[in-house]
């Protein structure tokens, strides 16, 4: 692994930083150090672009409605449901 210019090994700041980062969880400085960090390496800014990616995927997936067959299907079972020991 290589030093992540002072930000400890890639792995952690690709696991723990970028996630941060993303979330805007840092500091104006802390942000500014993981920006120039992207740009200068490559391994954790293609990590970053996958993250970004799966951020974008999982947004557009959680903004799609149910169908309504299926919204009626659970609460049809959650209606009839009886507990084993009532």
């Amino acid at each position: 692994m290589s030093d992540c210019q002072g930000l400890g090994d890639c792995e952690d700041t690709r696991m723990q930083r970028i996630y941060e980062y993303l979330d805007g969880a840092l500091t104006h400085d802390d942000i500014a150090e993981i920006k120039d960090h992207l740009d200068g390496c490559p391994e954790c800014h293609e990590q970053y672009d996958l993250e970004c990616v799966i951020r974008v995927m999982v947004k557009r997936s959680c903004s799609e409605a149910a169908p309504e067959n299926l919204k009626n299907s659970i609460l049809d079972r959650i209606h009839s449901y009886k507990p084993a020991d009532a």
